[in-house]
């Protein structure tokens, strides 16, 4: 231990072991535990107690108070700290010659006392427990000192945090002892915790023994606590203790799922399928109660249900799934739900059953978003009854169109497109889709249009997509004129997304520019919600990019006369909030990066524009995406950063469009050396990273240039670095000015750039992390709370 640390040691421990003085917050004294922590596991607790003996004093003296003399923070502390320095075997042994350990962890210490009540103790003395329960003599204590029969009362404490730590404990004790057996009925959480953590052949002996209780269990009706029974068989199905053991485990799942309900056997059913080794009888048995509820969707709504062999393997349990569905309008949106979310989870996943049945799926999805919005032609009473459950239900709709999206990819034919397409422009039609229910059709229409075969390999988007076009782009007119502002945004990004990818289409561009979409995108811009116009922005540059704007004929805003670029500046410089103008300049980034025409016009002026309106951002991300901006221009200019890796692909470089001396002098009329060194001393970190970044790769760049003569002039290179001075410590009125090729070498050479960027790159707290630092601050904080106590008198 540091010196100075031991010095001021006693002070502290006096301050803690004082019921009259004033302790210091929670948050020292975990940095305080973390300290001594890391003390002993670099050497010796015995040691460290020996040499400061004001340590075992004051666990000596907490023990010594009257029980409602203690405070519940030092005390919880107290229990922490002794665990610590018990961890190690000889310490434990030390501190048990006074019996000190039984004092504070055994029956007759804080478990008896009124502190007791406080969650805060209660933890402390799980964590005290669970530091010294590393080493035989700690597992000898915990059964002598009645702690285990306390942690099993612990498992239903009224904290969430206690009841957790001691789960955790018991855990940690049982896979150090074998001789441990909890009760299972009272242990279920805990048990299925210690079959997923620990791997160890005694797992399968307790099992063994516990595999009898779980069938008992299964007896009952109802099943109880059904949940934890599944997550507990699932947790002994993962150990690979017993992934070719012939335990009787395969058989129990079996019969758990024919017992369960339907709404708790999906959940077994999942996890049974997302195994990867198990038998396939069961395998088959769990698929089957899965799809159970679609099935009996398609039979009540329909004369011939996808393909009859598989809705006849399922057909076993459908009265009793039936039942549920049709029991309450809670049970049956309950239920559907449920079986979506986990058929969506299951869908990508490498072991899901062979073959999928994508047909019956999609139809499945489908139907289910026609009884939805009441277009569904029932076959039977309960066809009826599901569609006055289902009518108007949004959360079935948000379940069943994220789980067809997943089903667009790996679709054999196009047979089920139009079906899928006209559910899909049915939903985005209806007056009673809900926000919520149109943005997650946008998201599912793309996910179909986007899995289409790829514009390279055919001539055109396929017979169904442009019929499909042309009625979507009208009722995509539609919600960007709607009402709600979700909406709005939702249809401006779905246009943004199915823009980028099939811009390029005849029959995509045909149906777009034939429509009012362009302009209302436009007219969007100057929309009252922020996130609208943001959404906008990025929409009119991606169209824009494309070659499909539309011209506004908005009078009264003279930019209208300069294009799109006059009307994005506009909201550059005068839109009040943040969202609009990030989206400008990410839009600005890209089209500079990929050539954009108006762009390349005059890409000189285009960027000095720009950064003379981000330069006086008070948004730091608007300020930290134009300097991405100023790296895809010098990236364009100077050449792609030199491969750090040896292995790297070396690109052609880029040469310069003249010497790299005309090149400096035009970055720095162009501002670009301004605004990037005014940016390394921002108050924002991720800005000053960046521009960090940014000229080391143009000092690297300018490596060649070393060989220019030193400015002429000393004094000049000197005011620039005093300006540059005055700039760090928070004064930056005074401009750089235009500088000579010469003195922005020698700026850029005076500069510690790698210190910058290590600097930047630490905590804001590595300061004052010390553990001297974190004692004098304790010490000091008792001081002033002293000084402010008030005479109530």
């Amino acid at each position: 231990m540091d010196p100075e640390c031991s010095r001021l040691l006693p002070a502290l421990c006096a301050v803690l072991a004082d019921p009259s003085q004033a302790v210091a917050d929670d948050t020292c004294l975990e940095k305080l535990l973390d300290w001594f922590k890391t003390v002993t596991e670099a050497g010796s607790s015995l040691l460290l107690l020996q040499e400061n003996p004001c340590l075992v004093d004051l666990l000596s003296h907490v023990l010594d108070l009257k029980p409602q003399d203690v405070s519940p923070r030092v005390l919880s502390f107290s229990l922490c700290l002794a665990g610590t320095f018990a961890a190690q075997e000889d310490c434990f042994e030390y501190l048990q010659q006074g019996q000190l350990l039984l004092g504070l962890f055994g029956e007759a210490g804080p478990l008896s006392w009124a502190a007791w009540s406080v969650p805060t103790v209660r933890s402390g003395w799980i964590r005290g427990l669970r530091s010294l329960a590393q080493h035989p003599s700690g597992l000898h204590f915990l059964g002598n000192s009645g702690a285990v029969d306390a942690l099993f009362s612990l498992q239903g404490d009224s904290s969430l945090f206690v009841a957790s730590a001691a789960s955790q404990l018991l855990v940690h004790v049982l896979a150090l002892s074998m001789q441990a057996a909890p009760q299972v009925t009272q242990a279920l959480n805990v048990l299925t915790t210690t079959f997923g953590r620990c791997h160890s052949p005694w797992t399968e002996v307790l099992w063994g023994q516990l595999s009898p209780l779980v069938a008992h269990l299964l007896e009952s009706d109802p099943i109880p606590a059904a949940h934890s029974l599944v997550d507990l068989l699932l947790s002994v199905a993962r150990s690979p203790v017993f992934a070719s053991a012939d335990c009787g485990l395969w058989e129990t799942m079996a019969r758990m799922l024919s017992c369960l309900s339907p709404t708790q056997a999906g959940s077994l059913a999942l996890g049974i399928l997302k195994l990867q080794h198990c038998p396939q009888a069961l395998r088959s048995q769990a698929f089957r109660v899965l799809l159970q509820p679609l099935v009996c969707i398609l039979r009540a709504t329909t004369q011939a249900p996808g393909p009859p062999g598989l809705l006849d393997e399922t057909s076993a349990g459908s009265s009793m799934m039936v039942d549920t569905l049709l029991s309450s309008k809670s049970a049956c949106v309950g239920l559907l739900c449920q079986t979506l979310a986990h058929l969506e989870e299951l869908q990508p996943l490498p072991q899901r059953p062979s073959p999928w049945p994508q047909t019956l799926l999609v139809e499945a999805a489908v139907i289910i978003l026609q009884l939805c919005d009441g277009s569904a032609v029932p076959s039977s009473s309960e066809g009826g009854r599901l569609c006055g459950a289902l009518a108007g239900c949004s959360r079935v709709q948000r379940a069943a169109l994220d789980f067809l999206g997943t089903l667009s990819q790996g679709i054999s034919s196009r047979e089920l497109m139009p079906q899928v397409f006209a559910v899909l422009l049915e939903t985005l039609e209806s007056p009673a889709s809900s926000p919520m229910v149109l943005k997650k059709a946008f998201q599912a229409t793309l996910r179909w249009l986007l899995d289409l075969p790829s514009p390279s390999s055919c001539l055109d988007l396929g017979p169904h997509a442009p019929l499909f076009l042309r009625e979507l782009f009208p009722v995509l007119q539609k919600r960007l004129c709607s009402p709600c502002w979700e909406v709005r945004d939702s249809a401006l990004e779905f246009l943004t997304h199915l823009t980028a990818c099939w811009g390029g289409e005849a029959d995509f561009r045909e149906a777009l520019l034939a429509s009012e979409v362009p302009k209302l995108t436009w007219q969007l811009l100057r929309d009252p919600e922020s996130y609208v116009r943001a959404s906008a922005v990025t929409a009119m540059g991606q169209l824009s990019s494309q070659g499909l704007e539309a011209v506004s004929e908005s009078p009264g805003h003279p930019e209208v006369q300069q294009g799109l670029i006059g009307e994005l500046l506009h909201i550059l410089s005068m839109d009040s909030e943040g969202f609009p103008r990030r989206a400008v300049v990410r839009v600005f980034t890209e089209w500079l990066r990929d050539s954009h025409a108006d762009v390349a016009r005059d890409t000189e002026w285009f960027v000095a524009t720009v950064l003379q309106m981000v330069s006086q951002d008070l948004d730091w991300e608007v300020r930290a995406q134009g300097l991405e901006l100023v790296r895809v221009f010098l990236v364009q200019t100077l050449g792609q950063p030199n491969p750090h890796c040896p292995y790297a692909v070396t690109l052609p470089k880029v040469t310069p469009p003249g010497p790299l001396p005309e090149v400096l002098r035009t970055l720095c009329q162009l501002q670009i050396i301004d605004f990037a060194f005014r940016a390394l001393f921002d108050c924002d970190r991720p800005v000053a990273q960046k521009a960090c970044d940014l000229l080391l790769f143009l000092r690297e760049k300018t490596a060649p240039c070393s060989g220019l003569q030193e400015p002429g002039n000393s004094s000049d290179v000197t005011s620039v670095e005093a300006t540059l001075h005055r700039w760090q410590a928070g004064e930056q009125s005074q401009p750089l000015g235009n500088l000579e090729p010469e003195e922005l070498l020698a700026a850029l050479r005076s500069l510690d750039l790698e210190g910058f960027q290590g600097r930047l790159a630490e905590s804001s707290d590595h300061v004052e992390k010390s553990p001297q630092s974190l004692l004098q601050d304790m010490l000091a904080t008792v001081a002033v709370l002293e000084e402010n106590v008030a005479d109530c008198y």
